[in-house]
């Protein structure tokens, strides 16, 4: 199963208690994935469609818990692929109050934004890429209702940022698009939508994954210091060789002596300890400021 499979399974088995939350998050299923129509009585009808059973329960649910309207639920088996769709059919003039339905109070805007996710949203699997979204088939669809369109376009995506995010919609061919990028707002979406034992599993996904990060670094940093250690030390050896096949150890310093003779006795050392086995012990940058004189010395004889 999927990690968006898992959200809405979750999420079909959360029930609002108020009245006004069931009638936004309905409204919301509906606006996203059914549409509204006017009977001739002044009614209203509405049908849904819907891929997820579970969807389509609380969908059927919602109706008989909020309005005690019969509804109808068809399905229809792709045979080329086995899948399953579901289509539900209902019509009273109860369900203009779903058409209409207000989102102004926060525990509205939870169960809008809970509701339009169980119609057309989908989250990435965690342990590739961070991407959560909300397709909208046409532009009014992708920020709700009642505005003209150019208002429309970004209602949905305001109220996703009245809890502090930063939604942003794209269009992809004819949908219009409403997504969250970043590991962290997908946290607070669910948390939004009270989707909380999926919210664990994300973030537990995303302590792994900034650990397994921070091992990674800690170790291409420490390969990197090796590998200037070694290169360093393999330079200071061709060097030194070089000053003994030219020069001879007994024309330098005492101090260079020293130090060229205890780096060629032990060239894996480092220099604090390379500064603790030499004949007069000096610090790392007395070692450091001898050997940078043979590197020296050394340049000059190769340019003679």
């Amino acid at each position: 199963m999927s990690f968006s499979s898992k959200i809405k399974e979750e999420l079909a088995e959360h029930f609002a208690t108020a009245r006004h939350c069931n009638l936004a998050e309905l409204s919301a299923i509906v606006r996203l994935s059914g549409i509204f129509a006017d009977k001739k009585n002044g009614g209203c009808a509405l049908r849904v469609h819907m891929e997820n059973f579970g969807v389509a329960r609380k969908c059927f649910t919602l109706l008989r818990k909020t309005f005690n309207i019969g509804n109808d639920i068809v399905v229809r088996r792709n045979m080329a692929t086995g899948n399953c769709s579901y289509f539900l059919y209902a019509k009273g003039e109860e369900l203009l109050a779903v058409r209409n339905a207000m989102t102004q109070s926060v525990c509205c805007k939870r169960a809008y934004i809970r509701g339009a996710f169980l119609a057309a949203g989908s989250v990435s699997d965690p342990s590739k890429s961070y991407h959560f979204e909300i397709v909208c088939s046409t532009e009014e669809m992708a920020h709700q209702i009642v505005c003209d369109k150019e208002e429309q376009a970004e209602h949905l995506k305001d109220m996703i940022n009245s809890f502090g995010m930063d939604a942003k919609i794209v269009k992809r061919k004819k949908m219009y698009v409403v997504y969250l990028k970043e590991g962290s707002q997908i946290v607070d979406i669910l948390n939004v939508m009270e989707a909380h034992v999926s919210l664990m599993e994300l973030e537990n996904v995303r302590i792994m994954k900034e650990m397994r990060n921070s091992v990674n670094r800690k170790v291409n940093c420490e390969t990197a210091n090796i590998n200037k250690t070694v290169s360093a030390a393999v330079r200071q050896l061709e060097d030194i060789a070089y000053i003994r096949d030219t020069l001879g150890f007994d024309k330098l310093p005492e101090g260079l002596k020293d130090v060229a003779l205890t780096r060629l006795t032990y060239p894996e050392a480092t220099l604090k300890e390379l500064g603790r086995l030499m004949e007069n012990p000096v610090g790392k940058s007395g070692v450091n400021h001898r050997l940078r004189k043979l590197s020296e010395l050394a340049e000059k004889l190769r340019d003679q």
